[in-house]
């Protein structure tokens, strides 16, 4: 693959403009952010999110999937601009850069009209947790998710590897106390927490409900713990005292989501019997 001009220098405005996308209040003001690797840049075109600009070595044309993934940039009239791989290394959030990466704005993904099952995040601050968290909200059925203050950016670029694309599918909104209390009105607010007095599975998760679920050190904020009606926990064998706040939610939205689908099998089979 032949391209005319390869960007060497790190003082490149381009460059630097995408250096300056690595803080938060640059992201907020540009509404721009970094999602680096070909399989992040197939699920956002996949999903509609065109990229504003992509940036890639010479590696990433060597591979098929590389190739067509920038012949459909291309195509798409993304501007593409190759560097040097000491140009990606200064650009990029890893230490071993993938060889393609872009700047992309925020997605605009608008909400189910009446959704059933909310994911509220209190406070978390692990990026990874929290990439981690949105991936599995996702594959659980989560239909939106909110960032209570306190929480992560959503687009730190390591929230962004973790979700594996889950920002260009659920809606995500980082939003204030009064209005997740307002988008949770009318449904079962529960908090996840280790001394919970309701066990997980034993809570009816096919009505409407929402989880808190709070950061990795401090736990859930006060006004979490006003919103709730009930705390949820998992019971524990042996010494465990605690899981990862990530691994806890995956196990309590994949029980709420087990309960949605045989709900979901026994109306179906109704329907036919009828």
């Amino acid at each position: 693959m032949t391209n005319v001009t390869v960007i060497t220098s790190p003082s490149n405005p381009k460059i630097q403009y995408v250096r300056a996308l690595a803080r938060r209040r640059t992201r907020q003001r540009e509404r721009r952010f970094i999602a680096e690797g070909v399989r992040l840049l197939e699920e956002a075109l996949r999903a509609g999110t065109v990229p504003a600009l992509v940036f890639f070595t010479g590696s990433v044309g060597t591979a098929a999937r590389g190739r067509a993934l920038l012949a459909e940039l291309r195509e798409r009239g993304v501007p593409t601009l190759r560097v040097s791989d000491a140009v990606m290394r200064a650009m990029s959030d890893t230490q071993t850069p993938q060889g393609i990466l872009a700047v992309l704005p925020f997605p605009q993904i608008a909400p189910p009209p009446d959704p059933s099952l909310l994911l509220i995040v209190d406070g978390m601050r692990d990026p990874g947790n929290l990439g981690t968290l949105l991936r599995t909200a996702e594959a659980a059925g989560v239909q939106e998710v909110f960032l209570a203050p306190g929480t992560v950016d959503l687009y730190n670029p390591k929230v962004v590897r973790g979700a594996m694309g889950a920002h260009f599918r659920l809606p995500i909104r980082a939003q204030d106390w009064a209005e997740i209390a307002d988008a949770a009105s009318g449904m079962q607010v529960l908090l996840a927490d280790v001394r919970g007095e309701q066990v997980y599975d034993g809570v009816d998760w096919r009505v409407p409900s929402a989880l808190i679920v709070g950061g990795e050190a401090e736990g859930a904020s006060v006004r979490a713990r006003e919103l709730a009606v009930t705390r949820v926990s998992i019971p524990m064998r042996g010494g465990t005292e605690s899981l990862n706040a990530a691994v806890a939610a995956a196990i309590i939205l994949f029980e709420a989501a087990r309960q949605r689908r045989l709900a979901s099998r026994g109306g179906a089979a109704s329907s036919r019997g009828a």
